[in-house]
């Protein structure tokens, strides 16, 4: 037989990706992506609601889900409860994980909250809740992971999911805003001190996505508060002309496919870069 074609080729056979936020929304994409081109997962997720966040965030059941989308996609995922401000409860989830497939290839920082306040109102909490989650998260995540990827001696890569929010100023979301702008310094950091180990590190900065994070009862409120009781449509108006291309929010789909394509060997020598997935959100 003739060598297999390329567009069969499945880039991720044998290898094993942790990822975080799993749960739902973008993380549920990617898991079941990975899993698609042969990655088996790791997955966490809170899985509970957080007090100074104003919408529902994924459940135990929105878990449970992914790692049966995961198996349809003939995918195998070790999938249990852990907040990324956790480190000792990660890093347990994490090596169960290790233990059962014995090996680390991709880790993907997802996980992450969107709770929006001018600072005049913000309270310490609120910042506190986000910026733990958002940026502390991430190196928790990286932390349980990276040591056995070094020893492992075998190359690998890290994506973390920021936003446009970590490349351009927004109103009314400072601690969204200081969080996903310091992810960037903390992957620009690590790519060069993961880069003689063949690991490559890199951002990926999507526009709106149209996931719980906006889908959801409060959103409306917060960016048409100029209406009585704002719908989804109401917000897609808002969104529109904030992307030249005419796009009100993006699907998950679309953050997986530079994801995956900054994890693959198709991107071997691409690190400490700044992916925009934005609809040209950021040429406004």
């Amino acid at each position: 037989m003739g060598q297999e074609s390329s567009n069969n080729r499945r880039r991720f056979e044998g290898k094993v990706v942790f990822i975080t936020g799993a749960a739902r929304g973008q993380g549920r994409e990617h898991a079941i992506r990975f899993a698609s081109e042969g990655a088996r997962i790791i997955g966490v997720d809170r899985c509970e609601d957080l007090p100074n966040t104003h919408y529902p965030l994924a459940t135990e059941e929105d878990l449970a889900q992914t790692v049966k989308s995961v198996e349809a996609a003939g995918g195998a995922m070790h999938a249990d409860v852990a907040d990324v401000r956790d480190l000792d409860r990660l890093r347990e989830v994490f090596v169960a994980g290790y233990e059962k497939f014995g090996r680390i290839d991709v880790v993907v920082a997802n996980a992450g909250i969107y709770s929006p306040a001018p600072v005049r109102y913000a309270t310490s909490e609120q910042w506190a809740e986000t910026v733990d989650t958002n940026l502390t998260g991430v190196f928790n995540t990286v932390r349980v992971a990276v040591r056995r990827m070094i020893e492992q001696d075998q190359g690998g890569a890290i994506a973390i999911t920021s936003s446009i929010a970590g490349l351009k100023g927004m109103y009314g979301s400072a601690a969204y805003n200081a969080s996903k702008h310091g992810v960037v310094g903390f992957m620009r950091s690590l790519a060069l001190e993961l880069a003689p180990h063949q690991i490559r590190v890199n951002t990926v900065h999507p526009t709106s996505v149209g996931t719980p994070m906006i889908n959801n009862e409060t959103f409306p409120k917060l960016v048409r508060s100029d209406l009585e009781n704002p719908t989804m449509d109401d917000v897609a108006d808002f969104l529109r002309p904030q992307q030249p291309m005419n796009v009100a929010w993006l699907d998950a789909s679309d953050i997986a496919d530079a994801v995956l394509w900054l994890c693959s060997d198709e991107a071997r020598y691409v690190t400490g870069v700044t992916l925009p997935v934005d609809g040209g959100a950021l040429l406004r």
